[in-house]
């Protein structure tokens, strides 16, 4: 006669992990992953989401855990690989490189700004990871209203209408990623007031004075940013804010030119520059030389973004545009397998080039 299995209540399911199985012939039963074969016996495989069940996690945390990847309590991360070790379980290695090559799909919701040299890096740098993982990437360049089916999640262009679009989404169910600083939403942003005080700390220890900001003054949230750190500089070392030194550049070369001309043709003196972006830092210095001015002998000039193939060895503000890149698509596939919302600030370097010199001139 086939022996019975022992009654599963001899043993408390919520007994913390151990090694202590009740047993008899060749079936053993663990407290915590139920029914396995003894050695010698027919195996029963442990599956994810058995795993995920008898832990009480969801499938996408555990998946996480046994894959290193996201963030979760170091606490829960031993829990759970504790528990595959004494449960037995062990992934299938075709499906953990399906999963590994995900099959997540996210769309970028772009501005009607248009591509700059900046965007088109990142553009690149975002098909780039995502291929490596295997995400399908979807450019949206209409409403997103105007779509029947949203990808799994969506970064955002955090440059108009952004509570909008954040709302619309929410609505339906889509995670969303802002490419900027957003409060109570999911971010990724380089360190905009960071690398907008280092630039302007930078010409005040240089001995500057007058320092102009050359920005463009809208809701755009990264220029909101630059434009804090630099008065926050400013404002450190004790030098008053002067509103009349804070140009309009309109994030353009062409913008940078016509404001810094327009300015000192005006009348307005400054002996450094900050511009919010390597395009306008290229036009302003286009101004000065047609001014028949030197730079940087009578004006320095920082930039920000940190583009390559500029026509100057330019003192500017460095993104990692790789790294947001690869922490914004992380981010959209870890809210797609129901992780939480994380505030991402990736470090900026400030680089050293020849257009910046010691003011020779007073403020």
């Amino acid at each position: 006669m086939q022996r019975s299995k022992p009654n599963c209540n001899l043993f408390r399911f919520n007994d913390a992990i151990s090694n202590t199985w009740g047993e008899t012939g060749k079936w053993r039963y663990h407290a915590a992953f139920g029914w396995r074969a003894r050695a010698g016996g027919s195996a029963v495989k442990m599956t994810l989401d058995q795993l995920a069940l008898n832990l009480g996690l969801s499938k996408g945390t555990v998946s996480r855990a046994l894959n290193g990847k996201g963030r979760m309590a170091e606490e829960t991360r031993q829990r759970i690989l504790a528990a595959m070790n004494a449960s037995g379980y062990s992934p299938d290695p075709t499906a953990r490189e399906l999963s590994r090559r995900s099959r997540h799909s996210v769309g970028i919701s772009l501005s009607k700004g248009g591509f700059g040299p900046y965007f088109t890096l990142f553009w690149r740098a975002l098909v780039q990871v995502a291929g490596e993982r295997g995400t399908r990437f979807v450019e949206m360049n209409e409403p997103l209203d105007t779509y029947a089916r949203l990808p799994d999640a969506v970064l955002l262009h955090n440059t108009e209408a952004v509570q909008e679009r954040l709302a619309l989404l929410t609505q339906r169910k889509v995670p969303a990623v802002v490419l900027g600083h957003q409060p109570n939403a999911a971010f990724v942003v380089p360190d905009d007031a960071g690398g907008g005080a280092a630039a302007t700390r930078c010409l005040l220890e240089l001995g500057h004075r007058a320092i102009g900001f050359v920005g463009m003054p809208t809701a755009q949230q990264s220029d909101v940013d630059r434009r804090h750190g630099y008065r926050a500089a400013l404002a450190e070392a004790g030098v008053a804010l002067r509103p009349e030194l804070e140009l309009d550049g309109q994030f353009s070369v062409l913008g940078g030119y016509r404001a810094v001309r327009r300015a000192w043709e005006g009348g307005l003196r400054f002996t450094a520059l900050f511009c919010a972006s390597d395009e306008m830092a290229i036009g302003a210095i286009g101004a000065l030389e047609d001014l028949g001015l030197r730079m940087p002998e009578q004006v320095s000039v920082v930039g920000f973004d940190g583009l390559p193939g500029m026509p100057y060895d330019l003192t500017t503000v460095v993104q990692d545009i790789e790294r947001i890149a690869v922490e914004a698509i992380t981010l959209a596939e870890e809210l797609i397998d129901g992780g939480p919302l994380r505030e991402i600030v990736v470090p900026v370097r400030l680089h050293l080039g020849a257009t910046t010199a010691a003011c020779m001139q007073p403020g």
